[in-house]
């Protein structure tokens, strides 16, 4: 089963999308199941895992609902209050849901740059474990000496690094984010997502082999069995059609082995993330002659 690990909905208010700046004004509309399905199945994806694109309860809600709805939706990251001191209450109502397989907050908006560290988010992390949930890292290539700090401190928790922490492909920086994710990559619990890579590019005019040395650092570091494709929709039409954007992994995949071409295509979705198929109704048959 070929899953886009990452990609997003919304029904577009100014109220809780005030992250959309004036040059993404073609993003404020809505975007919804019916408009992916069609765009998901062309490219000869089966599923998707939709990541919360609020942070707010109802959003998490909304979510599981349209995974309750949407067959291909095979996951939902979800957001819930980490630092809240209900934050297991939270977690106990929506992790009874079996669509729910992480949760994730926008770190790399938080204005101090420490906020991973505080003890109340911290002590929020060290209840997903008991929930059978992921936590995926949104972070910027100046937070990751301090989410090396986080994920060393919970071996047990599995973290997911989104769009390969967001490095600079823009002006064409490797260093010192390529060093810090080499590091982060001495962590057995951190996989990542190839996604959101067209969106720190130049939009307009980037290409392929703009991405291709980011792509060479993540293989390198984590290796084909901790990475897993994904697109960012609706985010990456900003740079470009869902075709174009997937193409990009998908041409470098073409070049692994069938194991791990696999693996980056979906497989390792479906294992990082604890996702299990319907099991397929089978046919009586009747008892053997013996």
């Amino acid at each position: 089963m070929k899953i886009d690990a990452h990609q997003h909905f919304w029904s577009y208010n100014t109220t809780d999308y005030g992250w959309m700046t004036a040059d993404q004004s073609s993003l404020r509309r809505d975007f919804l199941p019916r408009d992916f399905e069609p765009v998901l199945r062309h490219s000869g994806f089966e599923g998707s895992i939709a990541v919360e694109a609020r942070q707010l309860l109802a959003e998490t809600e909304w979510l599981l609902d349209l995974a309750d709805r949407h067959e291909f939706i095979k996951g939902v990251v979800g957001s819930v209050d980490l630092r809240s001191d209900r934050v297991e209450e939270q977690l106990a109502k929506y992790a009874t849901h079996s669509k729910l397989r992480g949760v994730r907050h926008v770190v790399h908006d938080e204005p101090d740059d420490d906020f991973i560290l505080g003890a109340d988010f911290q002590r929020g992390i060290a209840r997903l474990a008991q929930f059978d949930l992921r936590y995926d890292l949104l972070v910027f290539p100046r937070h990751l000496a301090n989410t090396i700090k986080l994920v060393g401190r919970f071996p047990d928790q599995p973290f997911v690094d989104d769009h390969l922490a967001k490095p600079n492909i823009r002006h064409g920086a490797l260093s010192p984010w390529r060093e810090l994710m080499r590091q982060l990559a001495d962590f057995p619990n951190v996989s990542c997502k190839l996604s959101g890579l067209v969106t720190e590019a130049d939009w307009s005019r980037w290409r392929p082999a703009d991405l291709i040395p980011y792509l060479n650092v993540a293989f390198e570091a984590f290796g084909a069995e901790r990475l897993m494709i994904g697109s960012d929709w609706p985010v990456c039409t900003l740079a470009g059609s869902y075709q174009t954007v997937m193409s990009v992994v998908l041409d470098y995949a073409a070049a692994l082995d069938e194991r791990a071409r696999r693996g980056v295509l979906g497989e390792n979705c479906a294992r990082v993330y604890g996702i299990v198929e319907p099991e397929v109704k089978r046919t009586s048959m009747p008892p053997r002659a013996g």
